[in-house]
Protein backbone atom coordinates (compact mmCIF):
# COMPACT_ATOMS: atom_id res chain seq x y z
CA UNK A 1 0.00 0.00 0.00
CA UNK A 2 1.47 3.47 -1.07
CA UNK A 3 1.18 5.68 0.93
CA UNK A 4 1.09 10.07 -0.23
CA UNK A 5 1.30 13.07 1.78
CA UNK A 6 0.01 16.44 0.80
CA UNK A 7 -0.33 19.57 3.06
CA UNK A 8 -2.81 22.52 2.72
CA UNK A 9 -3.64 25.64 5.03
CA UNK A 10 -7.22 25.28 2.77
CA UNK A 11 -9.05 28.53 3.90
CA UNK A 12 -10.38 28.88 0.48
CA UNK A 13 -11.37 25.75 -1.09
CA UNK A 14 -10.63 26.08 -4.96
CA UNK A 15 -10.18 24.09 -8.09
CA UNK A 16 -6.46 23.89 -7.90
CA UNK A 17 -6.59 22.34 -4.25
CA UNK A 18 -8.73 19.49 -5.51
CA UNK A 19 -6.56 18.77 -8.81
CA UNK A 20 -3.83 18.70 -6.35
CA UNK A 21 -5.57 15.88 -4.01
CA UNK A 22 -6.80 14.16 -7.17
CA UNK A 23 -3.18 13.93 -8.51
CA UNK A 24 -2.51 12.96 -5.27
CA UNK A 25 -5.05 10.49 -4.71
CA UNK A 26 -4.00 9.05 -8.20
CA UNK A 27 -0.33 8.76 -7.05
CA UNK A 28 -1.59 6.57 -3.96
CA UNK A 29 -3.50 4.35 -6.45
CA UNK A 30 -6.67 2.79 -5.80
CA UNK A 31 -4.73 0.66 -2.50
CA UNK A 32 -3.22 3.62 -1.42
CA UNK A 33 -3.88 6.44 1.32
CA UNK A 34 -3.52 10.22 0.78
CA UNK A 35 -3.00 11.66 4.02
CA UNK A 36 -3.44 15.67 4.11
CA UNK A 37 -2.10 17.87 6.27
CA UNK A 38 -4.26 20.58 7.46
CA UNK A 39 -1.68 23.52 8.70
CA UNK A 40 -2.69 24.75 12.21
CA UNK A 41 -3.12 28.60 12.25
CA UNK A 42 0.09 28.68 14.37
CA UNK A 43 1.82 27.21 11.28
CA UNK A 44 0.50 29.96 8.89
CA UNK A 45 1.53 32.43 10.77
CA UNK A 46 5.01 31.35 10.40
CA UNK A 47 5.08 32.68 6.70
CA UNK A 48 1.79 34.38 5.97
CA UNK A 49 1.28 38.10 7.71
CA UNK A 50 -2.34 36.53 8.64
CA UNK A 51 -4.00 33.64 10.41
CA UNK A 52 -6.67 32.08 8.04
CA UNK A 53 -10.44 33.21 7.93
CA UNK A 54 -11.96 29.52 8.60
CA UNK A 55 -11.14 28.08 11.99
CA UNK A 56 -8.76 25.10 11.85
CA UNK A 57 -11.63 23.17 13.11
CA UNK A 58 -13.64 24.05 10.02
CA UNK A 59 -10.84 23.47 7.58
CA UNK A 60 -9.77 20.15 8.72
CA UNK A 61 -13.37 19.46 8.66
CA UNK A 62 -14.07 20.29 5.27
CA UNK A 63 -10.28 18.41 3.99
CA UNK A 64 -12.25 15.27 5.81
CA UNK A 65 -15.12 15.30 3.34
CA UNK A 66 -13.01 16.01 -0.05
CA UNK A 67 -13.45 12.11 -1.26
CA UNK A 68 -9.86 12.10 -2.31
CA UNK A 69 -8.57 12.59 1.13
CA UNK A 70 -8.64 9.26 3.18
CA UNK A 71 -7.19 11.16 6.58
CA UNK A 72 -6.83 14.77 7.55
CA UNK A 73 -3.88 15.45 9.93
CA UNK A 74 -2.82 18.46 11.85
CA UNK A 75 0.66 19.94 10.77
CA UNK A 76 1.42 21.88 13.63
CA UNK A 77 4.45 23.78 11.44
CA UNK A 78 4.88 25.10 7.81
CA UNK A 79 7.43 22.41 7.36
CA UNK A 80 5.99 19.05 6.64
CA UNK A 81 8.88 17.67 7.75
CA UNK A 82 7.73 16.61 11.54
CA UNK A 83 4.42 14.70 10.48
CA UNK A 84 6.31 13.39 7.43
CA UNK A 85 9.34 11.83 9.82
CA UNK A 86 5.88 10.31 12.37
CA UNK A 87 3.94 8.98 9.33
CA UNK A 88 6.91 8.13 6.82
CA UNK A 89 5.03 8.08 3.38
CA UNK A 90 6.19 6.64 0.15
CA UNK A 91 5.78 10.24 -1.02
CA UNK A 92 5.40 13.30 0.26
CA UNK A 93 3.88 16.05 -2.34
CA UNK A 94 5.33 19.96 -2.48
CA UNK A 95 4.15 23.20 -4.26
CA UNK A 96 6.83 24.27 -6.77
CA UNK A 97 5.73 27.97 -4.76
CA UNK A 98 7.81 26.36 -1.62
CA UNK A 99 11.55 27.16 -0.92
CA UNK A 100 13.44 25.21 -2.33
CA UNK A 101 16.07 24.86 0.13
CA UNK A 102 12.81 22.95 2.50
CA UNK A 103 12.05 20.89 -0.42
CA UNK A 104 15.46 20.02 -0.80
CA UNK A 105 15.73 19.20 3.24
CA UNK A 106 12.36 17.11 2.21
CA UNK A 107 14.35 15.14 -0.54
CA UNK A 108 17.09 14.49 1.47
CA UNK A 109 14.50 12.76 4.66
CA UNK A 110 12.39 11.14 2.02
CA UNK A 111 16.08 9.13 0.27
CA UNK A 112 16.38 8.50 3.72
CA UNK A 113 13.39 6.51 3.97
CA UNK A 114 13.49 5.37 0.04
CA UNK A 115 10.36 7.71 -0.40
CA UNK A 116 10.33 10.71 -2.73
CA UNK A 117 9.08 14.03 -3.23
CA UNK A 118 7.02 15.09 -6.09
CA UNK A 119 6.83 18.72 -6.82
CA UNK A 120 3.67 20.17 -8.54
CA UNK A 121 2.97 23.24 -10.26
CA UNK A 122 1.74 26.10 -8.53
CA UNK A 123 -0.99 28.19 -10.39
CA UNK A 124 -1.25 31.36 -8.99
CA UNK A 125 -4.56 31.77 -10.38
CA UNK A 126 -5.82 29.31 -8.27
CA UNK A 127 -4.59 30.72 -5.00
CA UNK A 128 -6.66 31.17 -1.74
CA UNK A 129 -4.76 34.69 -1.66
CA UNK A 130 -5.81 36.01 -4.92
CA UNK A 131 -9.39 34.99 -4.67
CA UNK A 132 -9.70 37.16 -1.28
CA UNK A 133 -7.82 39.95 -3.08
CA UNK A 134 -10.42 39.95 -5.96
CA UNK A 135 -13.11 39.46 -3.47
CA UNK A 136 -11.74 42.91 -1.68
CA UNK A 137 -11.54 44.82 -5.00
CA UNK A 138 -15.27 44.00 -6.03
CA UNK A 139 -16.22 44.80 -2.76
CA UNK A 140 -14.71 48.03 -3.09
CA UNK A 141 -16.64 48.80 -6.86
CA UNK A 142 -19.96 48.30 -5.26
Amino acid sequence: MRIVYSYYVLDIVHRGHLLMMKNAKAIAGVDGKLIVGILTDEAVLEKKPNKPTLSFEERIELASAIKYVDVAVAQETYSPLPNVMRIKPDILMESASHDEEEIEKAREYMASIKGKVIVIPYFPSQSSTEIKNIIVENSKRE
